[in-house]
């Protein structure tokens, strides 16, 4: 089912949202790479849910590094898919900020770090996605999905503080998006589409094929 040759998607949304499994559905009818951001590799980010406020800020750098590197390689090979990028790292930042788990001295310096970044991107021959894909969800929605990937440090049983936490971010998403200016946009609703369910996965595909086509 491929219908767009070389094409940089992007994905976006919150903890939960199903990025990965999107991701996968979309390189593979695209016949383009999929770029993953991983949890096993990261040594930081249990630790970060266990003490937010001593990890924060170490976790956003290396969150900033990766996903700095995973655009540059996209940009470059033109032809990816990546289940999270480095255009939406800023927001986890600033609830960071706002919730107390970083410093004035911290937010400047990750700030300063992420303008240069761009600035090198801007520099390249591709600058930006094709797409950017905004996975849409109630709070509830990707609640559910957080308890049903079953990572322990991820659940909020008895932890009111992440759940704080989760419920500032997914009230932030869309005021992000309406921000975003790197690329044209892609709104899906997961709310309304199961993967698991191949109509509904077939149903996206033709959406991206379609959207890639009217953009271009």
């Amino acid at each position: 089912m491929k219908g767009a040759d070389n094409a940089v998607i992007v994905l976006a949304g919150m903890i939960g949202a199903g990025k990965s499994t999107y991701t996968k559905l979309i390189s593979d009818a695209l016949g383009s790479e999929a770029f993953y951001e991983s949890v096993d590799d990261n040594r930081i980010l249990e630790k970060f849910y266990e003490d937010p406020k001593r990890w924060a800020f170490s976790l956003q750098i290396y969150f900033l590094n990766t996903r700095f590197r995973s655009i540059k390689d996209a940009l470059q090979h033109q032809n990816n898919v990546l289940d999270r990028s480095i255009y939406e790292d800023a927001l986890f930042t600033k609830i960071n900020f706002e919730e107390g788990n970083m410093s004035d001295a911290e937010m400047d310096t990750y700030l300063d770090l992420l303008d240069n970044m761009m600035e090198e991107l801007a520099s390249m021959p591709k600058k930006s996605p094709d797409l950017l894909i905004y996975l849409r969800g109630s709070l509830d929605t990707v609640l559910s999905r957080i308890k049903k990937r079953g990572r322990s440090f991820e659940q909020i049983d008895g932890n009111q503080d992440l759940l704080n936490y989760y419920t500032h971010l997914h009230s932030r998403y869309d005021g992000w998006f309406e921000e975003y200016d790197q690329s044209p946009t892609l709104v899906i609703d997961i709310d309304n589409h199961d993967l698991e369910n191949p109509a509904d996965a077939e149903k996206v595909i033709a959406l991206i094929n379609e959207t890639l086509k009217n953009v271009r």
